[in-house]
């Protein structure tokens, strides 16, 4: 191969992950050739011209080759940005979203002491919350091994470690104690409608993150019928939910006997969080 410039090479790329139906692909060469190159990409434009090294040209073709068949940018580069800071990411947990932000801006709304985060996988929530309430503590917990490890590595690197436990658990099968504050970005999809799904997340993302195998409702139907039973007296549930399950979901918590359930919007005006309270 003859040597490319780091504008030609990102062009070349480019073209390859459109030809893959990869969204905004511009975007993803420029990302993770700065990955390859070892520089921020926000220097990217500065190499545009130089010659890329053969090294660095190797390690681009893989990455592009990879980003082709639908490996999400943030397994590859092992990392993604939420809520202002950098989050160690693996196929082992569900890439952050920056949807899931509107949840983080609801929890620091109001003052909490211990949080619960059910289903916690990198952490991001749980860590996000700690990290920006400094007198707080809390529990993350998730099924998978796997994620537990991810979410501890977090909080590690994120320096809340000493007000941290995470710890394996089915939701609530292993949790004690009570909160001001439970947290969830539960699988919310539907069993059918995973055919439907992106493949960066059909073939790269764990599935048991993604639905419930069922109606994509289950999970929510288990905080709404326990969580009060870890609650303090005026804590606060917040669950993340899927666009079109509003409604749903705020009747799951309502039957359940829940005193006030609001709906919040995300950025773009969509039905993201629903928030519910012991009754009074």
């Amino acid at each position: 191969m003859s040597p490319q410039t780091a504008a030609q090479a990102m062009a070349a790329a480019a073209g390859r992950l459109r030809a893959a139906g990869v969204p905004d692909p511009a975007r993803d060469a420029r990302l993770l050739l700065a990955h390859a190159a070892a520089v921020d990409a926000t220097r990217v434009t500065l190499i545009a011209p130089e010659e890329i090294a053969p090294d660095v040209a190797e390690r681009f073709e893989q990455l592009i080759s990879l980003r082709a068949v639908r490996v999400p940018v943030s397994q590859l580069v092992g990392r993604r940005a939420f809520y202002g800071r950098d989050f160690a990411i693996s196929r082992d947990v569900l890439d952050p979203r920056p949807e899931t932000e509107t949840l983080i801006d609801l929890a620091l709304s109001a003052r909490f002491k211990r949080v619960l985060d059910l289903g916690t996988g990198s952490g991001c929530i749980l860590v996000t919350l700690l990290a920006e309430r400094q007198e707080a503590t809390g529990l993350g917990v998730d099924l998978s091994e796997a994620a537990c490890l991810q979410a501890s590595a977090n909080a590690v690197q994120h320096g809340i470690a000493d007000r941290t436990d995470i710890s394996q658990s089915d939701w609530f099968s292993t949790v004690t104690g009570r909160f001001d504050l439970i947290v969830s970005n539960p699988p919310y999809l539907a069993a059918q409608e995973m055919a439907d799904v992106a493949p960066e997340l059909r073939q790269h993302e764990p599935e048991m993150a993604l639905t419930d195998g069922q109606d994509g409702l289950s999970v929510y139907r288990i905080i709404a019928e326990q969580a009060q039973g870890y609650l303090t007296p005026n804590g606060r549930v917040l669950v993340e939910i899927g666009w079109q399950q509003g409604a749903a979901v705020q009747e799951i918590f309502t039957r359940a006997g829940w005193g006030q359930v609001t709906l919040a919007e995300d950025l773009d005006g969509r039905p993201r969080v629903v928030c519910a309270r012991k009754p009074a």
